[in-house]
């Protein structure tokens, strides 16, 4: 279990949802984001039925610490998962590399680059 501190307040709920909490801070502030978004907590009292409400992203301080938290870490899976969808719907798709495939005769080693002379340019 970690403990997250957010706006001098702190809330106990897994290490996966803080985990992708502070992910996904990282990940809005990178692009000068801010959102709310809704996680799991644990009450004092032990309830697993509560929730918090905060904003993440730029401007947004969040810390994950761990906790000595007595008992099973409940299963705030699903959760996190929704956390995780959010990263991805704000990160850049990067774009996967496509491997290059090698001609049937093996690598080209009698490759030459012929190059002008910087007075041969000419302008646009």
């Amino acid at each position: 279990m970690k403990r997250i501190t957010y706006a001098g307040e702190t809330v106990l709920t897994s290490d996966e949802v803080a985990t992708a909490l502070v992910e996904l801070t990282a990940a809005l502030a990178k692009r000068g984001l801010a959102e709310a978004v809704v996680i799991p907590i644990v009450t004092a009292s032990g309830r697993l039925d509560r929730s918090a409400e905060l904003v993440v992203g730029m401007g947004n301080d969040v810390l994950a610490v761990p906790d000595d938290f007595e008992g099973e870490e409940p299963d705030f899976s699903a959760e996190a998962e929704s956390l995780r969808a959010h990263i991805r719907s704000v990160t850049p798709n990067r774009s996967k590399a496509v491997p290059v495939q090698q001609s049937e005769s093996g690598p080209i080693d009698d490759f030459e680059l012929e190059l002008g002379a910087v007075g041969d340019l000419k302008p646009l």
